[in-house]
């Protein structure tokens, strides 16, 4: 990641010297804030009763690239019902302090960098290891 973003790779890759770490966190998270790495973020879709998994309009992990971004968690491409089913989550994870990365309906957090930011915390709960 971090070579990605150094500008030697900007200049041969014909990017700005912004773009290589734009493009890149399309895909992965930048190692700074990564918070997967800090116990504070979990992927979540939903099932039914009955164990079957819910449409959520994508897969989880899709890429913006690959699901038309359709991926964001409020995409306006997404159907009816595929939004009554992101929306429990919106509504359900929130109220016991989750927060929502927005280009991803199924990565929720809770005590990491982001969180923090998003709450108005004064500092994270958790950090890498």
């Amino acid at each position: 990641m971090i070579l990605l973003c150094d500008p030697r790779i900007a200049a041969v890759s014909g990017l700005d010297d912004g773009e290589p770490l734009v493009e890149t966190t399309k895909f992965v998270s930048p190692v700074e804030v990564a918070p997967h790495s800090t116990g504070g973020a979990v992927d979540l879709t939903l099932r039914s009763a009955d164990g079957v998994e819910l449409d959520m309009g994508t897969a989880v992990d899709a890429t913006p690239e690959a699901s038309g971004d359709a991926c964001f968690t409020a995409a306006p491409s997404i159907g009816a019902t595929v939004r009554q089913h992101r929306q429990i989550l919106v509504d359900a994870l929130p109220r016991v302090g989750l927060v929502n990365y927005p280009t991803e309906w199924w990565h929720w957090s809770y005590g990491d960098r982001y969180w923090a930011l998003l709450t108005g915390a004064a500092r994270t709960r958790y950090g890498p290891v």
